[in-house]
This record gives structure tokens, C-alpha cells and sequence, in this order.
């Protein structure tokens, strides 16, 4: 990093520190202020805002690290991007008529009070335990990369430039989370959006001007890395059922790479607990003014979506391509010299910024990272603090001032981001970054999931049906977590995991998305069994929160919020992702 780099890097925050200053100072003391902008932000807000919450420190070193490693397979995840138009076609509408703030509210006026405690606290949990301690883990993996000598001495005790830079990312991103709320949050979302996509883009285009263009990228690397295809399917099984199999191993079910089969099933699952369920995202859409607003910052950010691929997972092939074939000798030294850490592919992206970039396009691109970095964390933070609030805060206390309300967002915040430090030891342990984000929701995202799609689409599931099928689901998801932490920490005797072919070594063992669809299995049975043995809600507690009890009103109301752009905009997204399957198929 050069005087120059810095001084961009400085600039660049002088305009946040600018822009939260001005937000600050127009936003009101209220709980709909600081939570959901007032309910008043523009469609454009809302799909930058949920790109940058969404493309965080687990996509740009997480996806880059596994571009490095696997080639283009977690592609897959980012082509969901269609599950934001189910977002903004089927939930929007049930979102908007029932002016919530959490999604917990929301399923407590579907189900039931105890339905929206267990939630709440499942998603805090969460959020403390994937999104908040991945961006803060992501967040020392780029200082490490970038500045790995950063050291600071207190007494005995040394701080590696890895936990320097997991704190100042905290501390610049609680910063203005806590003092501008939501409104804060959205508006420098929409900045670092643009900030993110320049820096990523410099830096592919660069790497492929480096390494001698597209097609030198395709040979280096070969079929497989660029295949969405063959890294799932097995030779001699694309045309069967079969799941991966593993002969060194006891059964079908064991597979340390990408199943397809549990691709194709898993990923859209969570997919659509992420996109459409999910506080950290949705709550971008109830800070809408009304439905059009919120369909359409739905649909612009499916739109944006379409992008990660291209702008994070191809550059960590280009490192791969650029270190096998020599041509840069920084990163060939990184992942294949003699001193390489087994994990130094997870650090594709930073060490790409170090080792090939200039002075001046460095610090750009170093600005997109952290933009990525805060944008991701500033929007847990407030999805936590508003979960924690309105749906725990608020019950204990109803007659809460709005002082009180903001004031105790702001609390949790701080205490809930000290708790997720304490787990980043666990990450570190664990395969990769992105890996271990995708394998703790799909553990946590299942009973989730069932509620909320299997709610609006059937309204004969009651309220203890749904309570039922979340405390069994999330049992089972929580039994996996437990089971894998002291793997995962490598403490005394589990270095090598749980003994052969016993239970506990068949739990770790199970890839997580067999697991997942486990869950989901189990929770689906859970819930339709216990509400087709007890009574029926009454249909008066329905009303609107299911298709089947969505008055002509309701219905003519919604069908005048969209137009023929709104048509347009989804197809072209639903376009672009079949083109990319096709064109990533060898």
C-alpha cells in the first residue's frame, strides 16, 4: 500500500463520515426512523441496499478463496438470484398489507406469539454465529493479506494484523450502524455498491489483461474449474439419480466436495429462506414507502446479483491460473510455494490487490473490499438490533418509549458483536469461509423456510403445527452444530474428528446439504402432522396472510402496484441465469 492508496482509502471514508453526518441529522428519534428509514426509501435504495448487505466479506474473500480452490461450482449459490423474484412477487404483497417490522412479527400474526419468540432468537443466533463473526473473521483475513506485519505489543501479548483488522472493521461499521440506524445503513449501502463494483471490476479486468484474456483463463484452468457441471456430477453418472459416492468411505451420503443432488435440492432452499424470509434482507423491502417501491427494489436487486460470479469468483481463477502457470510470482509463491498455508487460497482476492495491482487502482479496489466488508456487517448489525428490539425489548416492555427503543437497538448491537468475536475461532477452523456460512444456514434455514412458504400457500397449518415444526427443526440443526464445533476448534482429542463409522462420526460426517434436506424433510412432516391433528385457525386470524384469505380488495390493490416494467425487469434477470448455465457447461 503506497501514500497514494492510502489517501484514497482516507477520501473515501471522509465522504461516509460525511454522508452518515447528514443522515444523522435527518433522521428522527423514532423506532420506524432508525429500524426502517421511516418507511420511506426509493426502489433504487432498496436494491443497492440489499446487494451490499448481501455481497459482504463472506462473497469477496469467501467467493474469490472458493473460485481459487473449486472453479466456478459455488456459482450455483450466486444463479439464485431468482429467488428475490419470488421475493418480490410472492412475499412483497403479504409484507406491505401487514406493515411489520420483523419477520418474527410477521409469523407471530400467521401463527402465533410463541411461533415468533423462538424465531427471533434462533435468528439472532444466527446472525451471531454466521454473518456477523464471517464479516468480522473476512475483515482480518484482508488485513492479513494486505498489511501482514501489522502488529501491535502489550506486554507479552502481540495483535496480529488479522485481529487488528477484525476490530477497526467493527468499530468504523458500528459507528455509524449505531448512530444512523437503517436510514444510515441503506444510503452508504448505495454508495459502497458502486465503490464495490468499480474496485471489483478493475481488478478482472486487470487480472485478464495480466494473464492474456478470457480464453487463456479458460485454458490454464482447465474444463473442470469452469464447469458448473462437472465438479458436482461424477464421471459416468450425468445420466443417473445417484448422489456422489465416495469409496472410501461408509455410504452414499459422504462427500467432502459439491453434490449435485444436494445442490439442486439444498440451494434453493436456502436460497429462499435467505431472500424472502430472512430479516437481514427483507427488512430493505419493509422500509419501502408501498408495494410498487418494494416489488421494484426487489427486482433491481436480482438484477445486481447477476454480477458476483463475474466480479468475485472469476478473479480468484485468474490467481489460480496467474500462480499455476507463473506468471505471477507473488501468488504462485502464496498457494504453491514452500512456505504456502494450506488455507492461502482464501485469500485469492487481497493477495490478487498485493501482488498485481499498481499504486492508485490498489487503493480503489482495497475501498470496494472494505465497502463489502462494512456494508455486509452494518446491515446484521441493525437486522440484529431491530430482532432483538421490537420483537424481545418491546414484548418485556410494552410501554417503551421510542427513546428507549432506539437507545436498546444501539445496546444489543454493541453486546452482540463482542459475543460473535468469541466465535471466530470456530470459523477459523473450519473448510473455507464460504463453506462454513453455507453449512451453518443450512442447518438453521430449513424449519424457517417451511413455515413461512408453506404458511402463506396453505392455510389449514396452525399455530402449534408451526411452533412444533421449529422447535423440531431447529433441534436437530443445533444437535449438527454441537457436533461439529470441536472438530471444527480441533480441540484435545478431536483433531481427527469422531471414531470411524460411530454415530457421532456419521452426524459430522453427512455432507451438510444431505443434512439440510433432512431438516427440511422432518420439518415438513412436523408441521403438517400436528396441524392436521389439532383444529384449524380460525379464519377471521387469516385474513390477508394467505393466498386463500386475500379479499378482491387485496387482490386488486396489488395487481395495480406492477406494470409491464416490472415484467420486463424479471424476465431479463430469469434470462441472464439461464444463460449463464449455459454458457458455464464446458
Amino acid at each position: 500500500m503506497t501514500t497514494l492508496d492510502w489517501l484514497i482509502i482516507f477520501v473515501y471514508f471522509c465522504g461516509l463520515g460525511a454522508l452518515t453526518t447528514y443522515v444523522v441529522r435527518k433522521g428522527k428519534e423514532t423506532s420506524t426512523d432508525y429500524f426502517l428509514a421511516g418507511r420511506n426509501l426509493g426502489w433504487w435504495v432498496i436494491g443497492a441496499s440489499i446487494f451490499a448487505s448481501n455481497i459482504g466479506s463472506e462473497h469477496i474473500v469467501g467467493l474469490a478463496g472458493s473460485g481459487a480452490q473449486d472453479g466456478v461450482a459455488l456459482a450455483h449459490y450466486e444463479l439464485h438470484a431468482w429467488c428475490l423474484l419470488v421475493l418480490a412477487w410472492v412475499f412483497v404483497p403479504f409484507y406491505m398489507r401487514s406493515l411489520v417490522f420483523t419477520m418474527p412479527e410477521f409469523l407471530e400474526r400467521r401463527f402465533s406469539v410463541e411461533s415468533r419468540y423462538v424465531l427471533s432468537i434462533v435468528s439472532i443466533l444466527t446472525f451471531i454465529v454466521s454473518k456477523i463473526a464471517v464479516g468480522i473473521f473476512a475483515g482480518g483475513v484482508v488485513f492479513a493479506s494486505l498489511l501482514p506485519e501489522l502488529s501491535l505489543t502489550f506486554g507479552s501479548t502481540t495483535i496480529d494484523s488479522f485481529w487488528i483488522g477484525s476490530i477497526l472493521v467493527i468499530v468504523l461499521t458500528g459507528l455509524y450502524t449505531v448512530l444512523g440506524g437503517m436510514r444510515a445503513v441503506a444510503y452508504n449501502d448505495t454508495v459502497q455498491v458502486v465503490v464495490l463494483i468499480i474496485g471489483s471490476a478493475l481488478l478482472t479486468f486487470y487480472g485478464l489483461f495480466e494473464l492474456g484474456g478470457w480464453h487463456e483463463l479458460r485454458r490454464i484452468v482447465g474444463s473442470d474449474m469452469f464447469n458448473l457441471w462437472k465438479p458436482l456430477v461424477p464421471a459416468g453418472m450425468e445420466g443417473t439419480w445417484a448422489p456422489v459416492k465416495e469409496p472410501t468411505r461408509i455410504a452414499w451420503y459422504f462427500n467432502d466436495r459439491f453434490p449435485w443432488l444436494g445442490m439442486a435440492i439444498c440451494a434453493p432452499i436456502i436460497g429462499l429462506w435467505y431472500w424472502c424470509t430472512d430479516q437481514y434482507i427483507v427488512q430493505r423491502a419493509l422500509g419501502a414507502p408501498n408495494e410498487t417501491v418494494a416489488r421494484r427494489g426487489s427486482i433491481f436487486a436480482a438484477f445486481l446479483k447477476l454480477f458476483p460470479p463475474y466480479l468475485f469468483i472469476i478473479p480468484g481463477l485468474i490467481a489460480f491460473a496467474l500462480a499455476k502457470s507463473g506468471r505471477n510470482a507473488g501468488l504462485a509463491d502464496a498457494f504453491f510455494g514452500p512456505n504456502a498455508s494450506p488455507t492461502a487460497m482464501q485469500g485469492a482476492f487481497p493477495l490478487m490487490v498485493e501482488h498485481l495491482l499498481p499504486s492508485g487502482l490498489r487503493g480503489i479496489v482495497v475501498a470496494g473490499l472494505l465497502s463489502a466488508l462494512m456494508g455486509s456487517l452494518a446491515g446484521v448489525f441493525n437486522a440484529c438490533s431491530t430482532l432483538f428490539t421490537v420483537d424481545l425489548y418491546q414484548k418485556w416492555r410494552p410501554n417503551a418509549t421510542e427513546r428507549d427503543l432506539v437507545r436498546t437497538g444501539r445496546i444489543a448491537t454493541v453486546i452482540m458483536v463482542l459475543i460473535a468475536m468469541a466465535w471466530i475461532p470456530v470459523i477459523k477452523g473450519a473448510h473455507g469461509l464460504y463453506n462454513y456460512l453455507q453449512a451453518v444456514q443450512g442447518y438453521l434455514a430449513p424449519p424457517i423456510f417451511v413455515v413461512f412458504f408453506f404458511g402463506v400457500f396453505n392455510k389449514r397449518l396452525n399455530a402449534l403445527g408451526c411452533l412444533w415444526a421449529l422447535i423440531v427443526g431447529f433441534v436437530i440443526g443445533v444437535f449438527r452444530l454441537i457436533v461439529d464445533t470441536p472438530v471444527s476448534l480441533k480441540l484435545a482429542g478431536y483433531e481427527n474428528g469422531y471414531t470411524y463409522g460411530g454415530f457421532l462420526w456419521i452426524v459430522n460426517n453427512i455432507y451438510f446439504q444431505y443434512y439440510s434436506v433432512l431438516i427440511t424433510v422432518i420439518s415438513i412432516i412436523v408441521l403438517i402432522a400436528v396441524s392436521y391433528a389439532t383444529a384449524a385457525p380460525p379464519e377471521e386470524k387469516l385474513a390477508g396472510l394467505t393466498y386463500a384469505t386475500i379479499t378482491p380488495e387485496q387482490r386488486r390493490q396489488s395487481r395495480e402496484s406492477w406494470s409491464t416494467i416490472d415484467i420486463v425487469g424479471s424476465v431479463v434477470v430469469v434470462c441472464a441465469i439461464i444463460g449463464a448455465y449455459l454458457y458455464f457447461n464446458g
